[in-house]
């Protein structure tokens, strides 16, 4: 059975970090692409970042610099780790999976886990 869960939200102050956790199972890892998307209240999903199965990672401008995705594939697992959250970062964080490149564009992915809610306070 294909799935994924998130794990590793949660409340922290401003200019503080968490690290999330994807973990996958069956067929909804092996050589896919996996990426995180987050939602704000009243704002559409957008793309966070993003890592092919040989490791190649792409983020998004907003969080360049601060946000890096990495992936274990021993543990059939990819880690998002947040620093210098901002307010602005909070949200819905929703990881997915599917094919094998990393495209910005949620309808590219098969799979997708529940989320876990990221909320940064000022």
């Amino acid at each position: 059975q294909a799935q994924l869960s998130e794990s590793g939200g949660g409340l922290v102050q401003a200019g503080g970090s968490l690290r999330l956790s994807c973990a996958a199972s069956g067929r909804a890892y092996r050589g896919l692409s996996v990426a995180w998307f987050r939602q704000a209240p009243g704002k559409e999903r957008e793309f966070v970042a993003g890592i092919d199965w040989r490791g190649n990672a792409r983020h998004a401008d907003s969080v360049k610099g601060r946000f890096i995705i990495s992936r274990e594939n021993a543990k059939n697992t990819v880690y998002l780790q947040m620093n210098n959250l901002s307010p602005e970062d909070t949200a819905v964080y929703s990881c997915a999976s599917g094919g094998n490149i990393v495209a910005p564009v949620a309808r590219t992915y098969t799979y997708w886990g529940q989320g876990t809610q990221v909320t940064v306070s000022s």
